[in-house]
């Protein structure tokens, strides 16, 4: 895989930038927030902060543009963080889960653009196929609702179980039905997953993290899920009713320009996918 420019943004500093955002600005408080200075955009780091930082590094200067990149190393923070106002963006979410945090924190965010795919996969430290299975196997999947259920979705595709025909979209253990191998489930933190692969016959990790530690979907994933059709593209986002934010817009012409896309394609060679 190529060399990938990291972002620099602080990932450790979490309350000290909550509060910063919250009391910055006084328009913001009055909900009448601020287009002057820099965009701020919060994004996990792989490939997401990647992305952005190749904006940032090599685009936005030129475009008028100044863009600074803020990580978070979990799925949580970002949406707390534009929520608070200590962002103005972020990037890092499919549309199944910014969903299901709309539905259970009260979030009013709007997707402004579909900018790339990665698919969530199976891997395995001991497994080479599928079929190779055992009964009573350790799976790990994510302790988030929305991939935990990707997880679940991708081993009924398999075969591998089989859920109640009501479970919907976002299926947990519980709806499962049919369970032949008597497969163990424990869920963990999505960005743990990796370091599960020691303890774990099957592993269920999102794409971002995958990359992170080192895994191809494309290479690696005894499965992985299909783009075609896929719901789980990932947006950019921002409070509803800022889609028009000038700086915004400067974001989402360059996320979709040739620059990005080149980049997206050359650096992770297939694992993550335009989808602009």
């Amino acid at each position: 895989m190529s060399t990938r420019t990291r972002t620099t943004a602080a990932t450790l500093l979490l309350p000290a930038l909550v509060l910063t955002g919250c009391g910055g600005d006084s328009g913001a408080a009055e909900g009448k927030p601020s287009t002057d200075g820099p965009l701020r955009v919060a994004a996990t780091p792989v490939p997401h902060g990647e992305i952005l930082g190749f904006v940032r590094d090599e685009l936005a200067q030129d475009a008028g543009l100044e863009l600074e990149v803020v990580e978070f190393t979990d799925y949580v923070q970002p949406n707390v963080a534009l929520d608070e106002g200590a962002v103005d963006a972020n990037y890092y979410q499919h549309s199944v889960y910014l969903a299901d945090q709309e539905e259970t924190a009260g979030y009013d965010f709007t997707e402004v653009l579909g900018v790339n795919f990665q698919p969530q996969g199976l891997y395995s430290e001991t497994l080479t196929e599928l079929p190779d299975v055992p009964e009573g196997a350790t799976v790990a999947i994510p302790n988030d609702p929305v991939n935990g259920a990707r997880g679940l979705l991708l081993l009924a595709e398999h075969d591998l179980l089989t859920l109640d025909e009501g479970a919907g979209d976002v299926p947990t253990t519980l709806d499962i039905a049919e369970n032949p191998l008597q497969l163990e489930f424990t869920e963990v933190e999505a960005a743990q997953l990796p370091r599960s692969l020691a303890d774990a016959d099957l592993v269920s990790i999102p794409g971002n993290y995958a990359i992170d530690a080192g895994l191809n979907p494309g290479e690696d994933a005894l499965a992985a899920e299909s783009a075609e059709g896929s719901p789980y593209v990932i947006q950019l986002v921002t409070r509803t009713g800022e889609e028009d934010d000038p700086r915004l817009q400067q974001l989402v012409e360059l996320l979709q320009s040739d620059d990005v896309a080149d980049f997206i394609t050359e650096t992770y060679e297939g694992a993550v996918l335009p989808a602009f």
